[in-house]
């Protein structure tokens, strides 16, 4: 690092193709920026996070966030063409270092077409590819084109170590940062008879076809769980471009949710709701930080149906991964403590018991909140610093390396 610091520029390129890849790509900037001052120059793709830290992207990551088989299929052409200026960009840019944030079928694509074209090129990808959970091929392959990995959850590098997988780094997930800004002062504690209403969370995604499919049955599950532990209040929060729709489809619910905004909103919620309803995704591990109980759900689209059939946990990850789950707090604990409904078993009467066992005090409840302990302190171990100062100094010690290979 110090031969690093004796430099006069540093070249980064960064490429982050969804919002969680934005913050990611943000925070490295900054860590970089302290580590570096004037002398990091920054380019590449990201969105309003990166952009405050200084970076012009190439276009807008809108562009290329797109999940599900359907929807990428139909902006198939878009997403070809920006990998191909994305890929000609990197080239061109000659950086110290590439690095390539999450979205993982754009981002792979650029590496390979960046490592082709420039075989020197220092490559780090920042959020493994679920090879723990279906193509484990994929750690091979991106072994070819990678320097390191950063994984954001504790047992991906023994997983990438049986699968072939890149050198990989614990750095940890950035929201073990926020948990104080998430837990109520004191811990959990449900109202007494008549102090105010139970308050649940419902979390029906954050991109329009998981909302349309998820907040029919959610506004039914609402109904019934309303029908026994009233008052009930509930809370949505909601990212700005599917606000409109959460509030359209739930203005029919019997029990009418405050549609919250921005992440101050949503932390307080995380911070003084009773239970949660939500959307199977990085959210549950959000939650199971803050320690709120939930139940969590999904609805697959056609092409999803028909392919979840015929897949399965490699079994080289199966003595790492010890639960097959779609949950992130399931797989970390290695154990199903969160309930969760996924397609057919996603309706109200399987979802209303086990989310209604949240929302009284007792067994079910209290072990959930113990589970999540476990979580937080799993997700702790082994970490010196702070996941974002983790990742910077790993993209640090690549850059001093690619500056020594270059003499």
């Amino acid at each position: 690092m110090s031969d690093l610091a004796a430099t006069d520029a540093v070249r980064v390129f960064l490429v982050a193709g969804e919002t969680s890849g934005d913050l990611l790509g943000a925070r490295l900037m900054r860590g970089l920026s302290a580590a570096l001052g004037t002398r990091v120059a920054f380019s590449g793709v990201g969105g309003p996070a990166m952009a405050g830290e200084g970076l012009s992207s190439l276009f807008p990551i809108a562009d290329i966030a797109v999940m599900g088989i359907g929807p990428v299929l139909r902006r198939l052409p878009l997403i070809l063409r920006r990998i191909r200026e994305t890929a000609r960009a990197a080239i061109a840019a000659r950086p110290d270092v590439l690095v390539l944030i999450d979205s993982p079928d754009f981002c792979h694509r650029v590496a390979a077409r960046v490592r082709k074209a420039r075989p020197e090129q220092k490559i780090v990808l920042y959020v493994s590819p679920t090879v723990w959970a279906w193509r484990p091929g994929r750690a091979r392959k991106i072994a070819r084109f990678t320097d390191r990995l950063l994984a954001l959850l504790p047992f991906e590098p023994a997983a990438h170590r049986v699968l072939g997988g890149p050198p990989t780094a614990y750095v940890g997930h950035p929201f073990v940062e926020r948990t104080d800004a998430v837990r109520p002062v004191g811990g959990r504690r449900l109202p007494a008879p008549g102090e105010r209403p139970l308050r649940l969370l419902v979390l029906p995604g954050s991109r329009r076809s998981e909302v349309s499919r998820l907040m029919a049955v959610f506004g039914e599950v609402v109904t019934a769980v309303a029908a026994t532990h009233a008052p009930l209040e509930v809370w949505i929060p909601a990212v700005d471009h599917v606000r409109a729709e959460i509030e359209t489809r739930a203005a029919s619910w019997s029990v009418r949710p405050i549609v919250l905004s921005g992440e101050e909103e949503k932390f307080r919620a995380f911070r003084e709701a009773d239970a949660a309803l939500a959307a199977s995704g990085t959210v549950t591990l959000e939650l199971a930080l803050a320690g709120l109980p939930m139940v969590a759900c999904y609805r697959l689209d056609l092409i999803g149906r028909l392919l979840k059939h015929v897949l399965d946990m490699p079994k080289p990850v199966r003595p790492i991964v010890k639960v097959r789950s779609a949950l992130l707090p399931n797989l970390i604990l290695g154990e199903k403590a969160v309930p969760e409904f996924i397609d057919e078993d996603c309706t109200v009467d399987r979802i209303v018991p086990a989310l209604s066992a949240l929302l009284i005090d007792g067994e079910v409840r209290d072990r959930q909140i113990a589970a999540f302990a476990r979580v937080d302190a799993i997700m702790r171990e082994g970490l010196a610093e702070t996941p974002g100062a983790t990742a910077t100094r790993i993209v640090l010690d690549v850059l001093g390396e690619a500056r020594l290979n270059r003499r």
